[in-house]
């Protein structure tokens, strides 16, 4: 795969994030959750280019939860198998029925929470059973401010994932090498560089609480141009936040 300026652009802030949280370390091995959408696709691309001027020399790998969902068209995952042999990366997929579990036999309402939980057991369970390592996940920077907005108006607190974490009951590390760039930069990367994606076949898509803050933010734009930079300011830059605490 030839790269251009497009894939230079998310470089930029990859390696910039990877840098700043100390994300990769030489001989680390690497595993993208890749679930075919644009996010981890592009992901799995940016890391296999870095890896090649990286200073620090590490495996990289992609595993894929399949969920169990039957209308998954054969076409487009194997065009993600394809690009995986394009990047040079081995391809673990891991067979669930986490979709009938969560649909059909608890019919979940509010189904996001039990499904990312149970697709991130699947995920850290194969990491474990290839060796380990870590897991990463490709959260942009409207995931970032989209999970602060959850946080203080479903929680009550102003909070977000963070960059890295280490789990303790699996031993797998996360990190997340995209929280600088944009949903929009990831979008127009994708489809200038022609890379494949799966559509997501998820009952509950576009109807989600994180759906409804990506609108709200979007609302609050179009009169406060810069709200969702200063959202992820406060959450990029913590001492911003100047919350109260009592005199000792």
């Amino acid at each position: 795969m030839c790269y251009n300026h497009d894939m230079q652009q998310i470089l930029s802030p990859m390696r910039r994030a990877i840098q700043d949280y100390k994300m990769i370390s030489d001989g680390d091995r690497i595993f993208v959750g890749l679930s075919g959408g644009k996010d981890s696709v592009l992901l799995l691309a940016a890391l296999a280019a870095y890896r090649k001027f990286s200073p620090e020399r590490f495996d990289l790998q992609a595993v894929t939860v399949d969920m169990g969902f039957k209308d998954t068209p054969i076409s487009a995952t194997d065009a993600i198998s394809r690009l995986c042999d394009e990047l040079d990366v081995p391809r673990h997929i891991v067979k669930t029925d986490i979709a009938e579990i969560v649909f059909d036999a608890r019919k979940e309402s509010n189904p996001c929470s039990l499904c990312a939980k149970f697709r991130r057991g699947a995920l850290n369970s194969e990491i474990i059973r290839l060796g380990g390592g870590k897991l990463a996940l490709g959260h942009n920077a409207d995931d970032v401010a989209e999970t602060a907005l959850m946080s203080l108006f479903y929680e009550g607190r102003f909070s977000c994932f963070t960059p890295t974490a280490y789990m303790d009951k699996s031993g797998v590390t996360l990190i997340r090498p995209f929280i600088y760039i944009e949903e929009c930069d990831i979008k127009g990367a994708v489809n200038r560089l022609g890379l494949p994606v799966v559509k997501n076949p998820c009952p509950a898509n576009h109807a989600t609480k994180r759906e409804f803050m990506k609108g709200l933010i979007k609302e609050l734009c179009r009169d406060i141009p810069s709200a969702k930079q200063r959202i992820l300011g406060a959450v990029y830059h913590p001492e911003r936040a100047n919350l109260w605490q009592k005199p000792e």
